[in-house]
């Protein structure tokens, strides 16, 4: 439950598409201006940067808590 616990680009596209699923994107929050503004562009969205990919809240909230043997 770190910041030293990088998360791989593949595992937070995919949790970033979980907590839109969950959540929805309601207007003018952080997740309807990144998906605005990167067009989905995985490079561009919030949770992009390198190497730990640690850039959004609510993806890392979600890596550090679903239960390790999910992890890959």
């Amino acid at each position: 439950m770190t910041d030293n616990n990088p998360i791989p680009l593949e595992e937070a596209i995919k949790l970033c598409k979980k907590y839109k699923d969950e959540h929805k994107v309601r207007l003018f929050s952080q997740c309807w201006g990144c998906l605005k503004f990167s067009k989905e562009e995985s490079t561009k969205m919030c949770f992009y940067k390198p190497p730990d990919n640690r850039g959004c809240k609510f993806v890392n909230q979600l890596f550090d808590t679903y239960p390790i043997e999910d992890k890959h």
